[in-house]
């Protein structure tokens, strides 16, 4: 005897019998079926995300991204990226829930061809100083901390013009929510590559002023049209915040990156935010419908996600599945510690999925198996 769903008015509490069974086979071989003994799985009581909380520590991928540079040539591999796999995930290529990353790496004097595709796409570097991406023609300069975007259906090319060793970034890319909607394009360059329009870092000297915009501009595309976002400026803009406000119980000191004509999230299907946690903060417990991915930008410290404790430092990433509770502690006394994120939260608001709620118990902490 089998019984669907637990009694409770609404949902369904049907129990199994022969004659039940033997309906069921009638219906599948017309490629048909019951609702009522999928209803409880597919319509829960709140999010039931696949994906787990995973850490993937800096130190122990960072040599395997360095190797890849032996085994393997830029070009064969279209993109040298070790990719971050959700263990229940792997069947689509994410990360969590719908988003993906990896760690791309660049060797010195190396360059991709140009291409675009359906997915959008940002980047975190993590360590060399002198990676350079084209997006439509605006060529980037980007180093360590700095975040860049790489809009959907945009042609863009990258690559490692320093001489002092590799590159190596953080590709976030929504490559699993556009294969979830059988939306997905790809295309090389019909050149290979693109021809640079205008002087370098262009659209950071028109738009990186950010309390200024371009008067009568008339950019109407639907993502920022501030491609790189410098690690100084984001960072002090985060150092005199903290002097003026006690920022979120839930996050410290947290910016979101933003289009500067319309102070929306930079893509439509991705946001980015950059966080402060002061020394010996620890934030309170919260959750979020959406999923996210952190990076530790700066410092150590230790996040505790569905009850289980996550120690950080600088280049370790770690992510949070959607309704997953999550808090934030900075290790040190002394200095200040960075979080960079990445999560889906524009298409749950767009989609009007977007909820959010505050730990209620044991003084807004987990506790943490």
């Amino acid at each position: 005897m089998t019984t669907y769903g637990d009694d409770v008015l609404g949902r369904a509490r049907v129990t199994d019998n022969a004659d039940l069974r033997a309906y069921y086979d009638k219906l599948a071989r017309l490629d048909a079926g019951a609702l009522w003994t999928v209803a409880n799985r597919i319509e829960p009581w709140f999010p039931q995300p696949e994906s787990v909380p995973v850490k993937w520590g800096y130190r122990e991928l960072r040599p395997l991204v360095l190797e890849a540079l032996r085994l393997v040539s830029g070009d064969d591999a279209g993109r040298r990226v070790v990719a971050l796999y959700n263990p229940r995930r792997r069947d689509i290529a994410a990360t969590v829930g719908l988003l993906y990353s990896g760690l791309q790496v660049m060797g010195p004097g190396e360059s991709m061809t140009a291409h675009r595709h359906r997915a959008a796409a940002l980047r975190f570097v993590l360590e060399g100083t002198g990676a350079w991406t084209v997006v439509d023609g605006q060529k980037l300069r980007v180093g360590p901390r700095d975040f860049a975007i790489t809009p959907n259906w945009t042609w863009h090319e990258h690559g490692n013009e320093g001489d002092d060793g590799p590159v190596i970034w953080q590709d976030g890319l929504d490559i699993p929510l556009v294969n979830a909607l059988d939306a997905g394009f790809y295309e090389v360059h019909p050149d290979l590559r693109q021809e640079q329009e205008g002087i370098t870092n262009s659209s950071l000297h028109v738009y990186g002023a950010g309390q200024l915009r371009p008067f009568g501009d008339p950019w109407r595309r639907n993502h920022s049209p501030l491609l790189a976002y410098p690690w100084e400026p984001t960072y002090e803009a985060l150092l005199n915040a903290a002097k003026a406000t006690d920022g979120s119980p839930y996050d410290g000191v947290i910016m979101e990156y933003s289009n500067p004509l319309t102070g929306g999230s930079v893509m439509p299907t991705m946001s980015a935010h950059m966080q402060l946690l002061r020394p010996g903060e620890a934030t309170l417990a919260h959750r979020q419908v959406g999923s996210k991915i952190y990076t530790a930008a700066k410092g150590s410290g230790h996040s505790v996600v569905a009850g289980a404790r996550v120690d950080w430092t600088e280049g370790d990433i770690f992510c949070v599945p959607s309704w997953a509770w999550h808090e934030h502690a900075n290790a040190s006394r002394s200095d200040d510690a960075c979080l960079f994120s990445f999560n889906d939260f524009p298409v749950m608001r767009a989609l009007g999925f977007f909820r959010e709620e505050a730990y209620p118990d044991h003084g807004g902490h987990q506790p943490v198996a």
